[in-house]
C-alpha cells in the first residue's frame, strides 16, 4: 500500500476520533503542533531511527506533548509509533489538515495570473470565487507572464483555464485545422 494512502487512513481515523472526542478543530491545532515538530529534523530523526526502542519514543512523545495536545492525539501518536509508521507523521497531519478544510468549508484554489494582483483585486477575486463556489475559498496567487492574460484556477486535479495564451492556442489549431477554399 502506498505511503500516502496509508498516511490517509490514519487521518480518517485520527480525524473520527476528535470528532468524537473534543472536536476537530482543538485536534487541528495539535496535529500542527505535531507536524511543525516533526519537521525538526533531530525529532524526525529519533522517531525513524531503529536504535531507540518503541517504548522510548512513545514515553517522550507523552512528556514532550502531554498538556499540549489532547490527551487523545497523544495515544493516537503512541499507537503509529507502535505500528511502526512513525515516518508518516508529516503526511498524516498534511491529510487532516485537508479534511479539516474541507469540514470548516474552505477551498484552497491556486490561481495563476498574468501580472500581481492588488489587494483590492486580490480580495474581489476571492469573493468571486466564493460566490461561485458556494464555500469559502482561499486563494493562492502565483504571477505568470507566460499566460499573457486571463486567469488558470487549479482546484486539485481540477483546471480552469481562461488564459489569453490558451484561446490564442485554440485558435491557431482551429486555423491550422480549416480546409483552404480555392
Amino acid at each position: 500500500m502506498r505511503e500516502d494512502t496509508v498516511a490517509g487512513n490514519y487521518a480518517e481515523t485520527l480525524f473520527e476520533l476528535a470528532g468524537r472526542h473534543e472536536g476537530v478543530e482543538a485536534f487541528g491545532a495539535g496535529v500542527e503542533a505535531v507536524a511543525a515538530l516533526a519537521e525538526d529534523p533531530a525529532v524526525r530523526e529519533f522517531l525513524v531511527t531503529p536504535r531507540v526502542s518503541a517504548a522510548d519514543k512513545k514515553a517522550a512523545l507523552g512528556r514532550a506533548l502531554g498538556g499540549v495536545v489532547p490527551p487523545l492525539l497523544v495515544r493516537f501518536l503512541q499507537v503509529v509509533v507502535d505500528k511502526g509508521r512513525q515516518r508518516l507523521v508529516p503526511a498524516i497531519a498534511t491529510a487532516y489538515r485537508a479534511m479539516l478544510e474541507r469540514h470548516l468549508g474552505r477551498r484552497h484554489m491556486e490561481v495563476t495570473v498574468a501580472r500581481p494582483l492588488s489587494p483590492l483585486e486580490e480580495e474581489d477575486l476571492t469573493a468571486q470565487l466564493s460566490s461561485a463556489t458556494g464555500g469559502t475559498v482561499v486563494p493562492h496567487v502565483k504571477v505568470r507572464p507566460g499566460i499573457l492574460g486571463g486567469i488558470v484556477i487549479r482546484e486539485g486535479d481540477t483546471v480552469y483555464d481562461g488564459s489569453v495564451k490558451r484561446q490564442l492556442d485554440a485558435m491557431r489549431r482551429r486555423l491550422m485545422a480549416a480546409e483552404l477554399q480555392p
